[in-house]
């Protein structure tokens, strides 16, 4: 289903960074089986059946095709509430298989790239069909009762394998927070995230209440649909990752029946209706990110040091020489932070998306901008005894006036390192950088840019793992060599002598050696 979705796509999004979910679920919405796709695409889906079933009751039948983006019933986001977009909730795109024209011509008329939108749409509807064929084949070759049992009978074996996971967990409370740069709107106030993580037996429970109250902008997150969805993936990720779990165990509805995710209403996890809900990513990646810093000390090989939390995500838009409009959305990767075995993950989408990049190539030949710079971000991961994975550095050059609008974070905050580790490098954004450059907040909306401006994204790089001084020269000399690190940095975090590329490994030992001496007892945690 999800290749038949990204192959039919329109929009770079879908086609090319795989922004998407898809899944087989029983009538309660209860997730029986899903793509390999992105989690946060994925874990929303429950919500939206459940959403259009409180809408549309009994009156489903074969062929329909439903539509739901209501985040106040399901959904992850939307263009939002009201004035910012169509709510459409229970509403059928296809009815008992017959497209309705006048949905589909409203659509049309409100968007502003109808041809990308619908064309996605129709993928969408591809993908059903395909997931819809499958399934009937699965029940006329075993019968519908025989297909229905061995789905709840995979849910049930998932909730054991995971209860059994939970069980291993000292009972006790487990806490940890952080901040996010401000709502977009109130320039530097910051917001709170707590995590407060209860563990009884083998049940767990995310309490998110400590955390500040929504926002009067569009930075508030969903409950069920992003919020839920984040804690849930991250949790099947430390308690049942392939790399500590000797078998795979099936993704579905029964993983997640032992844990409560609980979060006041009012704040910005829970928000009340109508508050806006579009910008969601980097609140409950950094919800992701405190959990893992929560369970970190009684599940130290099972998790890592802090990483990037958060997605620069860009839209960029404008009319081409055509004066047809265009629009360009971007993800830029973030890392992981250092782990115990290896170093983190170099430009790598974190935890809940899982999305790729957007290729170069793609941007040439279909947009009036040009990407002047993409690289790693040399000489910003959290020095450790494993190194913490880099975040990207982009520029893009406008070749037509237009706009912008940036979803980021962590401008004021570092991925945090842990056993000794160091922490990671923050975010920037920067304007003209080359020639003028001009400092930008982690948001904006609508942002103007004239043709020959640019916009560099600098996305945050991750905490290391372990003392720094415990990491081998030699590897410490290779980073050096693949310029991941400067031979000053060598000298300063990692007490490695390199001069002029090469390796001085006796006088290394002897500087370690007093580094170790002068510096103490390394901390847990470092800020």
């Amino acid at each position: 289903m999800a290749h038949v979705i990204e192959r039919m796509a329109y929009s770079s999004l879908i086609r090319e960074s795989e922004d998407l979910g898809a899944g087989v679920f029983n009538k309660f919405g209860h997730t029986i089986a899903e793509a390999d796709s992105t989690p946060m695409q994925l874990g929303c889906l429950p919500g939206y059946i459940q959403g259009f079933q409180s809408v549309l009751g009994v009156n489903i039948h074969p062929g329909d095709i439903i539509w739901n983006n209501d985040p106040y019933a399901g959904a992850s986001h939307s263009p939002d509430i009201y004035a910012e977009g169509l709510i459409m909730n229970g509403i059928k795109f296809y009815e008992k298989g017959v497209r309705n024209e006048t949905v589909a011509e409203i659509v049309r008329q409100n968007v502003r790239t109808p041809r990308e939108v619908l064309g996605d749409l129709e993928a969408q509807v591809a993908g059903c069909r395909l997931g819809v064929k499958r399934f009937v084949e699965l029940m006329d070759k075993y019968g519908k009762d025989t297909v229905l049992q061995a789905s709840e009978e995979l849910m049930d074996y998932s909730e054991r394998v995971m209860r059994q996971a939970i069980a291993k967990v000292p009972d006790g409370a487990y806490e940890a927070e952080s901040w996010l740069d401000d709502d977009g709107r109130n320039l530097g106030k910051r917001l709170r995230v707590h995590v407060k993580i209860n563990i009884e037996g083998d049940e767990l429970e995310v309490d998110v209440s400590g955390s500040s109250d929504q926002t009067p902008t569009a930075f508030n997150a969903s409950y069920s649909g992003a919020l839920c969805v984040s804690v849930y993936s991250v949790l099947r990720s430390i308690f049942l990752d392939t790399a500590v779990h000797e078998e795979f165990i099936p993704p579905n509805h029964g993983t997640f029946r032992p844990i409560t995710v609980t979060a006041r209403k009012g704040c910005i996890f829970n928000p009340i209706k109508p508050a806006a809900t579009f910008s969601r990513a980097n609140q409950v990646n950094t919800v992701a990110d405190l959990i893992i810093k929560a369970l970190a000390p009684v599940l130290p090989e099972q998790t890592c040091a802090g990483s990037s939390a958060n997605i620069q995500f860009a839209s960029y838009a404008g009319l081409d020489e055509n004066s047809d409009y265009w629009v360009y959305i971007e993800v830029n990767e973030g890392s992981y932070g250092g782990r115990p075995g290896k170093d983190g993950m170099d430009a790598m989408d974190f935890s809940s998306w899982n999305t790729r990049n957007n290729p170069i190539e793609d941007l040439d030949m279909h947009k009036p901008m040009v990407c002047d710079r993409y690289e790693l971000r040399e000489d910003t991961g959290g020095a450790g005894r494993w190194r913490g994975g880099l975040g990207i550095v982009r520029k893009n050059r406008m070749l037509t006036d237009g706009f912008m609008t940036m979803e980021g974070d962590k401008h004021t905050v570092r991925p945090w390192g842990y056993k000794g580790g160091l922490p990671g490098n923050s975010a920037s954004l920067i304007k003209n950088p080359d020639t003028n450059p001009e400092h930008l907040s982690s948001k904006l909306n609508g942002y103007t840019l004239i043709a020959g401006e640019s916009i560099m994204v600098l996305v945050p790089s991750s905490g290391g793992y372990g003392d720094p001084l415990d990491r081998p020269a030699e590897q410490v000399y290779e980073d050096v060599l693949d310029d991941y690190v400067s031979e000053e940095t060598a000298l300063r975090d990692y007490g490695v002598i390199i001069k002029n590329r090469k390796l001085d490994l006796e006088a290394s030992i002897e500087n370690r050696k007093k580094l170790r001496e002068k510096r103490g007892k390394v901390e847990l945690y470092t800020e």
